[in-house]
């Protein structure tokens, strides 16, 4: 149907899924997102004819790829860093199920989005606008997509975690950053993520652990040694950290931590 043809809703519905698609695959296939014409050449391939696949195909070859949504969302975004601060606090905090894990999930999912709005504001400025509006191919806005996402990651990897793998992987000097592949930076950006998510964690940990150890004195200066300084430490845990207005100041510094 062609698109003039289309309903307002449609072509909404049309560009929405092309948006997400877009953004999925750049991240699905990094690779050949980093390759000049590789997806492309991909695409034509799997249309056998030499020629680009419809849109109707383009559309559901970028939906099947919705399965490995949770691999990205958790190892390409910043959402692992937050995820594992939250749940080290929750633990220091002494509480098994609260806030519980739907609630943490939450969090981090929407302060991944808050933390990633940059890069996609950026992918949609530079591919899947070009791209509703016809002025490039599909190989192209997946190739500009991967390249914003290519640009985070870096930022946020260290340098001595690059080396590393690339060292492992035998790689040559590279004349930029932009040049490193995605087999690298991947690898690289996911071991950084954890390394300062137990940074930070590590720095949440201590007051309570200090609360801690406080309680658990008292109660044996006292003979109560058959008491939980557990249970005795955990109202202290919580009003120190109401009274320090915890959430403001965790969710503020994993924010500040990418630089946002």
């Amino acid at each position: 149907m062609p698109a003039k043809s289309l309903s307002p809703r449609a072509r909404w519905l049309r560009r929405a899924a092309l948006a997400g698609g877009i953004a999925l695959l750049a991240a699905a296939a990094p690779a050949l997102a980093q390759e000049a014409g590789g997806l492309t050449r991909a695409v034509n391939e799997i249309g056998g004819d030499g020629r680009p696949l419809s849109l109707s195909l383009q559309i559901l070859v970028l939906m099947s790829l919705l399965t490995v949504l949770p691999s990205l969302l958790l190892m390409m975004t910043s959402f692992t860093r937050i995820i594992i601060v939250l749940s080290i606090l929750r633990h220091a905090l002494g509480l098994q199920q609260t806030p519980p894990n739907q609630v943490l999930v939450g969090l981090s999912l929407f302060l991944s989005l808050f933390v990633m709005q940059p890069v996609i504001s950026e992918v949609n400025r530079v591919a899947i606008e070009p791209y509703g509006q016809e002025q490039i191919d599909i190989g192209t806005a997946v190739s500009r997509s991967g390249d914003a996402l290519h640009g985070f990651m870096m930022s946020q990897t260290r340098k001595s975690d690059l080396m590393m793998f690339a060292n492992i992987a035998k790689a040559p000097n590279y004349a930029s950053p932009k040049d490193v592949p995605f087999s690298i930076v991947l690898p690289a950006f996911v071991t950084s993520e954890l390394k300062t998510a137990f940074q930070i964690g590590f720095l949440i940990f201590l007051p309570f652990l200090i609360i801690d150890l406080i309680v658990a004195s008292a109660l044996m200066s006292l003979g109560m040694m058959m008491l939980s300084p557990t249970v005795i430490s955990m109202p202290f845990k919580l009003l120190l950290f109401v009274l320090v207005d915890g959430w403001a100041l965790t969710m503020g510094s994993l924010a500040s931590s990418f630089g946002t």
